[in-house]
């Protein structure tokens, strides 16, 4: 049985369950399988012309072992994540006229319009399907910059066994992602809308930290996480590389490059570990946008943290990409002491300056780019105005990403992630297109139908965020506890 580990190498192996139901390790470290599965040519071929659930459960089953999930109940699991996606195809590929040989990977058809429902439409109900067998409640707890809380809070709404607190940096965020949480009115969704994050999101992940490090606490509500650091959504994002690479490819053993939108690296690792399973990718393009921590990373050697600028595509004004610790861990031979000791002085210090060798050990096969806000305006409107496709804002840092990248990517093919549907941006769309009227392509009928909705939020300053949870959530849980 496939047995998982905390990267920073504390506490005992634990299965697949524990992992997924823990969120954190016990010593605050991420969970990683002991070893990669390898993916073999005759795989490959095997699974070209599979649909994206068909292909999503064989990749899946590498990982979790069927005494634990049956692959009958994965593949219940799976088609009830998946059923409310409005394509059927679940992440369509657009061939883009303007540029040669260059696919958009439409992320966005999920409920909440991101990328963001396609691993947490199964893990949401993966954590459900544990927690029903077991008989027992779990509190959710995750940050979001946009995100991450609506399609965690859109999963989780009405399923008896959990209870959500999606956090968000109030102003920070657009209008429309934020009545995706709070329109919400099922008694189980807790948005909290947190004001005065000098740091944005990076603020809200801090808390979260001390909570998980209160034992009490963390015991009494049972605390957990789907945000990426949750193993089940990287594991689950695999999937897409491997169903993109499949669509696009003539013959198995072409190399193809992809450009990914990049703020926590929580996408990109299911994408460089995917390659070190044996898939054909040339190049991974880490696409950021100002907040350039991961191009520092992947270009300089150094990992910092600098003051957040906003940008149109706020879904990434991410400072500290932790799951670049992830997987680095499978860059450095699975030695949990160097993690721990970067992160040690990371955490003591604000940066850690990598060696020549580890550098060159996890650069290989990436390359970077930092795109200016400028450039994401001029993106959109010129892909618009060239082709009539609207790309939203991190989209469009992908393709940037991309075309700066050209020289060095070469003639292969090349997929740009779009990790969000346009209309969660209008006022980016308008200032980009130079006017005041929206597209159609910039409009959706759940955006609408949102805007008509009451709003329910819970209210707090981040200077008392971890109090006013601390006593929010323990009111929550009692008063559960006693219906």
């Amino acid at each position: 049985m496939l047995q998982f580990v905390s990267n920073k190498g504390g506490g005992e192996p634990v299965d697949f369950e524990t992992a997924i139901l823990d969120g954190f390790a016990a010593d605050g470290g991420l969970y990683v399988p002991e070893s990669l599965p390898k993916i073999t040519s005759d795989q490959l071929k095997k699974w070209k012309n599979l649909d994206y659930q068909a292909l999503a459960f064989e990749i899946l089953s590498l990982f979790i072992d069927p005494d634990i999930v049956s692959s009958t109940d994965l593949k219940k699991i799976l088609q009830t994540a998946y059923s409310s996606f409005e394509k059927e195809d679940i992440i369509p590929l657009y061939p883009l006229r303007s540029r040669k040989n260059t696919y958009i990977m439409e992320l966005f058809y999920g409920p909440t319009l991101s990328f963001k429902d396609v691993g947490l439409a199964f893990l949401v109900n993966l954590v459900n399907f544990f927690l029903e067998r077991r008989k027992e409640r779990l509190s959710i707890i995750v940050a979001t910059t946009g995100d991450t809380g609506p399609a965690t809070a859109y999963f989780a709404a009405g399923k008896s066994n959990l209870d959500a607190w999606v956090l968000y940096p109030k102003a920070l965020i657009t209008e429309e992602q934020e009545r995706q949480m709070t329109s919400l009115q099922e008694t189980n969704i807790h948005p909290v809308g947190v004001s005065n994050c000098p740091d944005g999101g990076d603020d809200l992940d801090v808390v979260i930290a001390k909570l998980y490090a209160n034992k009490d606490f963390k015991e009494k509500l049972k605390l957990s996480s789907v945000n990426s650091i949750n193993w089940g959504r990287v594991m689950m994002q695999m999937v897409h590389y491997f169903y993109g690479y499949l669509s696009v490819v003539d013959e198995i053993g072409e190399q193809v490059n992809m450009s990914v939108p990049s703020g926590a690296f929580g996408n990109l690792c299911a994408g460089g570990l995917a390659r070190k399973m044996g898939l054909p990718l040339k190049y991974l393009v880490v696409a950021n946008n100002l907040n350039a921590c991961l191009h520092r990373i992947f270009s300089e050697g150094h990992f910092t943290k600098e003051d957040i600028i906003e940008t149109p595509s706020s879904a990434i004004d991410i400072l500290i990409p932790y799951n670049f610790w992830r997987y680095l861990y499978f860059c450095v031979d699975q030695k949990p002491e160097k993690i721990k000791k970067w992160i040690h002085e990371f955490n003591a210090t604000g940066t850690v300056l990598f060696d020549k060798e580890t550098f060159a050990s996890y650069k290989k096969g990436f390359l970077s780019n930092s795109t200016s806000n400028m450039e994401t305006l001029a993106i959109i409107q010129e892909i618009y105005e060239a082709e009539s496709y609207l790309l939203d804002p991190h989209g469009a840092v992908g393709v940037h990403a991309g075309d700066s990248c050209k020289e060095n990517l070469g003639k292969e093919k090349l997929i740009c992630f779009a990790t969000a549907h346009p209309a969660k941006f209008p006022q980016v769309v308008q200032k980009a297109l130079r006017t005041t009227l929206l597209p159609e392509a910039a409009r959706h009928y759940s955006i609408e139908a949102a805007k008509r909705l009451c709003q329910k939020v819970h209210l707090c300053e981040h200077q008392f965020l971890e109090e006013a949870l601390i006593h929010a959530m323990e009111v929550n849980w009692n008063e559960t506890k006693e219906a």
